[in-house]
C-alpha cells in the first residue's frame, strides 16, 4: 500500500428503506444513500503519548493471509508501550482463504491467531466450510474468545456463548456480541451444516436487541458488535447488511465488520461501522477514552512502516514454509491471464477461467465410459462463480495458484435433473445479473441467453435460504445443450460441486434432483488433472477469451 496520511472519501452504497420486498426483487426503488468514510494513516501519524486510551484493535475477513498477523501483534505491543490498553479481535473469514489455513482445514488459521495474540472473534461464514464437526475442533484449541448471537444448534442453544464482557484496568465495561450473517445457510455446503439454525431478518434484529439490552442490563459502558454481516448490495433485499441491523436495533456504539471487504471508519455523523477490507490490508483502530467511557476516534492504519512481531512470525513462517514445500511446485504453465475477479467477472459472466474450471469437471466424468446413466450428449457443468476465489496469472502454475482459486475442498458431483429444473437452477441463479451474485453460473456444454431488462418473477422462499424459487422462466432462455436443442422434458446430468448439488447458494433445485452421487474426486484436483493430462500441461489460446457460451442482454 503506498505511503498516505489521511484520506478522507466517500463512496456511496444503497440502504434500503423498506425491508418488505416487492415481487419482484429487481423493481426496489426506496433507497437511501449511506457515506462510507474512510480515516487512513501509518504508525507515524499515532501520537506517541495513549495514556488514558483503551484501544481496539481489527481485522476481519483475513482469508489465510496468516504472514500480516505479525503484523498486527506488533501494532499492539508499539501501542502498549505508548500506554494504551489494547483489545484485538476479529469479525470473522479467518478459516479459509489460502493453502495456508485451508490444508488443515482452518486448524492453522486457530494456531496463527493464538500467536498473535487474539482476545475475542465472531464468526464468519467460511468458518463453516469443513464442517460444523471440524469447527468445533478447531475452537476448542483457541485461546480467545469465540462468541456468535444468532447461529443455533438443534436444541436452539448458540453453538458459541453469544456475548462476552470485557473490563478494562480502568474499569470500562466493553460489551462484546457476535452476529454471523445468515447467507451462510446458502454460502456453506448445507449437508456441512445440518442441525444448524441461522437467525434471519426479524429474527437477526430481535437476537440483536437482546444482546445490547442484557449486555447494558450488566452495566456495559459501550457495547459493540461483531458483525459478519456486511454492506454488499446484494445482501440489502433481506436487510441483512450490518447497516440494517444498525438501524433497526437501538443502544449499538460500534459496529466492528465483516463479509463484503469494506474499507471504511466509523464516524460520529455516520452509521459506526468499521471494517478492514480483506486479509489485513489495512488494521482497525477504535480509540477509547477511558476517563469519559466514550468513543474517541477510528481509523485504518496502513502497513507502511510496520515491523512484524517476532514470536507470531516465527510461528506463521514455519506453516508457510511447510506448506510452501508441497504446494509451490510448478506442475504446469499457462499461457494466458485466466479472470479470477468477481465482479466484473465471474459473479455477473462467464470467465475464461469458469470456462477452464467447467471443462474439467465434465472431463472429469466423461473419461470413464459408463459413469454417467445418459448419453455423452446430456450431460453439461455449472459451478458457482463464487467458488472461484483468484486469478491464475500467465507463467508458471503450481498447485499452491489452483488451491488458492478453488480452496473450499469441494469434489465433483452429478446431478441428475429434467430440462426445467436445469432452467428454475439458471433462472434461480441469475436473478439479480447484472448485480454480482455467488451463484451466477460458469457452465460448459450449455449455451444460453439471459436478458437482463426482464424481471425475475420472485416465488416462494427455497427453505433455508435467502434465495426464491423463479415463479415463472422469463430471463433464461437455452438455445443448445453440447450443440443439440434443449428439451424441458429430458434429464441431464449435470456436473457440478457437492456444495451445488446439496443446496447452496441458489441451487435448491440440486438437492430436490431425483438422483444425484458424489465422485469424491477434489475439485482442485480435477482441475490439476485435466490440465496435465487433457491440455499436457499448457494452458493455452483456447482460454484466451471466454468461449461465448453465454449471452447477456
Amino acid at each position: 500500500m503506498k505511503r498516505q496520511r489521511v484520506l478522507k472519501c466517500a463512496v456511496s452504497v444503497l440502504l434500503a428503506l423498506a425491508l418488505v420486498l416487492t415481487a419482484n426483487v429487481t423493481a426496489l426503488t426506496s433507497y437511501a444513500a449511506v457515506n462510507i468514510a474512510q480515516d487512513i494513516k501509518t504508525i507515524a501519524d499515532v501520537p506517541a503519548d495513549l495514556s488514558g486510551k483503551t484501544i481496539i484493535l481489527h481485522s476481519n475477513d483475513v482469508h489465510g493471509a496468516i504472514g500480516r498477523y505479525a503484523y498486527i501483534a506488533s501494532v499492539r505491543d508499539n501501542f502498549v508501550r505508548r500506554g494504551a490498553e489494547v483489545i484485538l479481535v476479529d469479525a470473522g473469514d479467518f478459516s479459509q482463504g489460502t493453502p495456508y489455513v485451508s490444508t488443515t482445514k482452518g486448524l492453522d488459521a486457530i494456531t496463527s491467531m493464538n500467536a498473535a495474540g487474539y482476545d475475542i472473534a465472531t464468526l464468519g461464514n467460511h468458518e463453516f466450510d469443513y464442517g460444523y464437526a471440524q469447527l468445533r475442533g478447531n475452537l476448542a484449541v483457541a485461546k480467545f474468545k469465540v462468541i456468535c448471537a444468532d447461529v443455533l444448534d438443534a436444541n436452539g442453544n448458540t453453538i458459541v456463548p453469544a456475548n462476552t464482557m470485557y473490563t478494562t484496568k480502568s474499569g470500562m465495561k466493553i460489551g462484546f456480541f457476535g452476529m454471523e450473517t445468515p447467507e451462510t445457510q446458502t454460502k456453506t455446503n448445507p449437508a456441512l451444516i445440518q442441525g444448524l439454525k441461522f437467525l434471519s431478518k426479524g429474527e437477526l434484529y430481535t437476537c440483536a436487541q437482546a444482546q445490547v439490552d442484557e449486555l447494558k442490563g450488566q452495566g456495559a459502558d459501550l457495547v459493540i458488535c461483531l458483525s459478519h454481516l456486511g454492506v454488499d448490495d446484494e445482501s440489502a433485499p433481506d436487510g441483512h447488511r450490518s447497516v440494517d441491523l444498525y438501524a433497526k436495533t437501538k443502544g449499538i456504539d460500534l459496529m466492528i465488520d465483516g463479509h463484503s471487504h469494506t474499507v471504511m471508519t466509523a464516524e460520529k455523523k455516520l452509521p459506526p461501522v468499521t471494517s478492514t477490507g480483506t486479509k489485513i490490508q489495512t488494521i482497525g483502530v477504535v480509540v477509547l477514552d477511558n476517563a469519559t467511557k466514550s468513543f474517541e476516534d477510528s481509523y485504518l492504519l496502513s502497513l507502511d512502516g510496520l515491523e512484524k512481531d517476532v514470536v507470531t512470525d516465527a510461528v506463521t513462517t514455519a506453516i508457510i514454509k511447510r506448506v510452501d514445500k508441497e504446494y509451490g511446485v510448478t506442475f504446469a504453465k499457462s499461457e494466458v491471464a485466466l479472470n479470477g475477479e468477481k465482479a466484473p467477472g465471474n459473479r455477473t459472466e462467464e470467465t475464461n477461467l469458469g470456462d477452464l474450471i467447467t471443462d474439467a469437471m465434465l472431463w472429469t466424468v466423461l473419461k470413464n465410459s459408463g459413469s454417467v446413466s445418459v448419453d455423452p450428449s446430456h450431460v453439461v457443468a455449472i459451478t458457482n462463480g463464487g467458488g472461484i476465489r483468484a486469478a491464475i496469472k500467465a507463467g508458471d502454475v503450481t498447485k499452491n495458484d489452483v488451491n488458492t482459486v478453488l480452496p473450499f475442498g469441494n469434489t465433483v458431483a452429478v446431478v441428475y435433473v429434467t430440462g426445467d429444473e436445469l432452467l428454475e437452477a439458471l433462472e434461480a441463479s441469475t436473478y439479480c445479473t447484472p448485480d454480482a451474485i455467488g451463484g451466477y453460473p460458469q457452465t460448459s456444454g450449455i449455451k444460453f441467453t439471459l436478458d437482463t431488462k426482464k424481471s425475475f418473477a420472485k416465488g416462494a422462499a427455497y427453505p433455508n435460504s435467502t434465495y426464491y424459487k423463479p415463479a415463472s422462466i422469463n430471463r433464461v432462455t437455452i438455445d443448445s445443450i453440447n450443440g443439440q436443442p434443449f428439451s424441458r422434458t429430458d434429464t441431464y446430468a449435470v456436473v457440478t460441486n457437492n456444495f451445488c448439488a446439496a443446496g447452496g447458494d441458489t441451487y435448491y433445485a440440486f438437492s430436490a434432483a431425483s438422483a444425484q452421487f458424489d465422485t469424491g474426486i477434489p475439485l482442485d484436483e480435477a482441475l490439476i488433472d485435466y490440465v496435465v493430462n487433457e491440455l499436457h500441461g499448457t494452458i493455452g489460446s483456447k482460454y484466451a477469451a471466454p468461449r461465448g457460451d453465454q449471452t447477456i442482454k
